[in-house]
């Protein structure tokens, strides 16, 4: 790597960590870092994923007492998570990399869109909650059929690509029948960490991680989300919620304007 290189990633990686820590949507910054250093989509990928693994694992835990309610609903929901994530990552790697290049201006232009309306879907979601609540104590005790394949299917996707994976998760849980906003974001954040565990181990044992380029951007994504978490009562949400959308919007075009060129 060139100090360029190291730069880039090193950048990447703390913008990533630190707008996960306050907002979501990191993604938009440590992958498109990855893919401006060279490295075949698919690598790009899967390296990008095991350089945030680590942030996903720790925000899990800091849940664990929300989450220590949830027992029964956890162990089916955890078990789509982990088939879901698993099918993702094997999809991605036999996609190769000419197929997933194509796809990335694709899944950038959904990830982006889903960001940007996320608060116009969660009105929306809370019309749809009055039927939604006839399924809620079947979620809380052990999760229904719909909701386990909804969750299977975010899943598959989050294995995939990733970016925008907790706005889908928050969105079907709160179909789902979940009200309170910090018991999502610990369901949402327990089953992105292990969708993030087995999609890691697939990239690793398959052999596509750039370790030397992982390791930049895991230490620098750490110290970002270090900063990002005692910054986030000191930024305001929606100046932050429109740099993402900005950056996703514009990478979306520059993608388009690539796979044209």
């Amino acid at each position: 790597m060139t100090p360029l290189d190291i730069l880039l990633i090193g950048a990447g990686g703390f913008a990533a960590g630190a707008v996960n820590a306050i907002a979501g949507g990191g993604t938009f910054f440590s992958f498109p870092a990855m893919l401006a250093v060279g490295l075949p989509p698919v690598a790009a990928n899967a390296s990008n994923s095991v350089a945030l693994w680590p942030g996903s694992l720790s925000s899990a835990w800091a849940y664990r007492l929300e989450l220590s309610r949830y027992k029964r609903y956890l162990l089916p929901m955890g078990l789509a998570s982990l088939i879901g994530g698993a099918v993702g990552g094997m999809l991605l790697l036999a996609a190769g990399d000419a197929r997933f290049a194509a796809l990335i201006p694709w899944l950038l232009a959904f990830a982006t869109l889903l960001f940007a309306f996320s608060p116009q879907l969660s009105a929306a979601l809370k019309r749809v909650r009055p039927a939604a609540e006839k399924i809620a104590q079947a979620q809380h005790d052990a999760g229904s059929p719909i909701g386990w394949a909804v969750q299977l299917l975010v899943s598959i996707y989050g294995g995939f690509f990733g970016a925008g994976m907790g706005i889908l998760m928050m969105a079907s849980l709160a179909i789902g029948g979940h009200e309170d906003v910090q018991h999502i974001n610990a369901l949402k954040n327990l089953m992105s960490a292990l969708i993030y565990s087995v999609t890691v181990m697939t990239f690793i044992v398959a052999g596509a991680v750039s370790w030397q380029h992982t390791l930049v951007m895991l230490l620098t994504a750490s110290l970002g989300g270090y900063w990002g978490a005692s910054m986030a009562r000191k930024i305001q949400g929606p100046w932050l919620r429109r740099m993402v959308i900005a950056v996703g919007g514009a990478l979306t075009l520059y993608y388009f304007y690539k796979s044209l060129g």
